[in-house]
């Protein structure tokens, strides 16, 4: 059987089908999956045997729903939809209609937006990753829990070890920014927790990021304090993974550094301001003392994955003392 599971979405997204992907590929090592994401994201499935990447236009369009059902309609027998959105239900239905049998995913969208709205639940809501695993039961594969880490890329790692060189005291991550202001602490606070780290004449800082202004700002920031790097923009993904090995502990927002890191065993200590554990976004296995958050804020979460506006003007929930922070790396 050919499988073509359906991922359009942000590199975060993908990066939490990987876990239950590599227990597919384990557990049914004749069948064959066909992954279909966004471009530059295959580093993350390379490694396994059954498993192809195949790129989707970062501006896939409706032509491009099209062309790309004409592309595979061929290849595959079963769909496997785990985004759900008008785009990927145009490819199911020209999917079902080409005799494919097709499972989606239940998001719960109205569940999470009824938490950030009223704050109404009893328990954490499932994880990205029993969503995903739910949605294979339905199509007739089991997964398990048992992954650690992709496989070793050694061409992005010795490129990395030929760029940084031999490991000797702390390596420590830092991915500060994420897409919306809610998911950020301040600038003045990222400063300063740079500063105290780099301190420790033991500790090199890499600062991770994506965007022209964001490798602007990190570059800006690795010019001022010592040993510290930016390696925004500069390195593949698949290096990125490979320097992530390396690493004593990533410091991120909840944003995708928080899952890649978990794709190399790497322990993510991920910083939560508007967003929340309990919608289902943490990393793999990720462990609950590792979350820092505020929890003396009833009007947490009051978003599902970032916003730009608070409903009280002043983003209480960016407010967190460096001190934790800092006591916990």
């Amino acid at each position: 059987m050919t499988y073509l599971i359906i991922r359009f979405a942000t590199i975060g997204n993908v990066a939490m089908t990987v876990p239950v992907i590599a227990s597919l590929s384990r557990r049914y090592p004749d069948d064959r999956f066909v992954i279909a994401a966004k471009k530059d994201l295959g580093a993350m499935f390379a490694g396994y045997h059954n498993v192809t990447f195949h790129e989707v236009d970062n501006r896939l369009d409706w032509h491009g729903v099209v062309a790309l059902w004409r592309e595979l309609r061929g290849q595959v027998d079963s769909v496997i939809d785990l985004q759900d959105v008008r785009r990927t239900r145009v490819l199911d239905m020209l999917m079902l209609l080409s005799g494919k049998r097709i499972t989606m995913v239940h998001y719960g969208r109205l569940h999470k937006q009824l938490i950030t709205l009223f704050g109404i639940t009893r328990s954490a809501l499932p994880t990205e990753f029993d969503r995903y695993r739910d949605t294979f039961r339905r199509a007739g594969l089991e997964t398990d829990t048992d992954f650690t880490a992709i496989p070793v890329n050694r061409k992005a790692a010795n490129e990395v070890a030929k760029r940084f060189g031999d490991k000797s005291g702390r390596w420590i991550g830092l991915a500060p920014f994420a897409k919306s202001k809610s998911n950020m602490l301040p600038y003045r606070v990222t400063k300063e927790l740079i500063e105290r780290l780099t301190a420790d004449r033991q500790t090199r800082v890499f600062l991770f990021g994506a965007g022209r202004i964001e490798c602007e700002m990190l570059r800006q920031w690795a010019t001022v304090f010592p040993r510290t790097e930016s390696i925004a923009g500069m390195l593949t993904l698949a290096q990125e993974l490979e320097l992530m090995r390396q690493l004593d502990v990533m410091v991120c927002m909840d944003s995708a550094n928080q899952h890649l890191s978990g794709l190399v065993g790497l322990r993510a200590v991920s910083i939560w301001c508007a967003t929340h554990p309990v919608i289902g976004f943490a990393g793999w296995k990720q462990r609950t003392e590792d979350i820092i958050q505020r929890h003396d804020l009833r009007c947490r979460p009051c978003t599902c994955h970032g916003t730009n506006h608070c409903r009280y003007g002043n983003f209480a929930c960016r407010q967190i003392d460096i001190d934790t922070i800092i006591q916990h790396i």
